[in-house]
């Protein structure tokens, strides 16, 4: 923690990726850890394959079904982790935050710097009309979920395995990562791609990993903790950044609103 704290006091400019594990805490279970989503199987079918562009063509039913038992988390509330990171971006220290999550609580503890690269089931909409609708809707919804004006398809804004990822997220989220001093990797396997391949445009000079598990970028970090990532983020001390920093970061969050 005192080498961490160090870096983050020292550092000009702040990137957080992160995955899954970030929100653990808030009671979302993680998906490739042990005993995570992805290690079980569902009437002889992964995970990775009713999440998928194909199999939601195929067999919408049972996608919706799936949907709405295993990736909906309504009741899931921001953790100390995105409570710290936008305390963060608050004073100026982080300048971008990546995510692979999809379930928004970055965005419900405030933070406005968020580049979501697998979207957000927070967003769903009509693939007739485009009429857009809430979690809460497609929580309400049963079977296929239809839009009540045209019939169409509701389907959730979030990238399917064979689907691309949100082109404009991961733009900015790799112009983000090539432009900071420091990034902070947490809560991530890295081997969902093309997400994982961000990290090569890191050229900064600190690379920090917070994760429970060994991870591809291990080996060329600055400092690995192996330990909670609420935790570790939560006793971090935020200090405000210089004033140029702060006027920045707050021109950014008024162009992405």
């Amino acid at each position: 923690m005192k080498s961490l704290q160090e870096i983050v006091n020292r550092a000009k400019r702040i990137v957080f990726f992160g995955g899954a594990g970030v929100s653990t805490a808030s009671g979302i279970p993680d998906f490739r850890g042990e005993g995570g989503l992805y290690s079980r199987e569902f009437e002889g079918l992964t995970p990775e394959m009713i999440l998928s562009r194909s199999f939601f063509y195929l067999h919408p039913e049972t996608f919706f079904d799936f949907y709405r038992r295993h990736m909906l988390h309504p009741d899931a509330k921001p953790n100390a982790a995105h409570a710290k990171l936008f305390e963060m971006e608050r004073a100026g220290r982080l300048t971008g935050l990546v995510t692979q999550n999809i379930d928004g609580l970055h965005r419900q503890a405030g933070s406005r710097l968020v580049y979501e690269l697998h979207g957000s089931v927070h967003e769903n909409a009509c693939m007739e009309c485009g009429k857009p609708f809430s979690m809460a809707w497609m929580l309400g919804t049963s079977g296929i979920p239809r839009c009540p004006d045209c019939g169409g398809v509701v389907k959730p804004s979030v990238v399917l395995y064979g689907e691309a990822p949100d082109h404009y997220a991961c733009t900015g989220a790799c112009r983000e990562i090539a432009r900071c001093d420091v990034l902070i990797v947490a809560g991530t396997s890295l081997e969902v791609e093309p997400a994982a391949s961000c990290l090569t445009y890191f050229r900064g000079k600190e690379l920090v990993v917070i994760n429970r598990e060994e991870t591809p970028a291990d080996s060329r970090a600055t400092l690995v903790i192996r330990g909670d990532i609420a935790e570790t983020l939560g006793a971090l001390h935020i200090e405000e950044a210089k004033a140029c920093v702060r006027r920045e970061s707050a021109n950014r969050c008024r162009w992405m609103a």
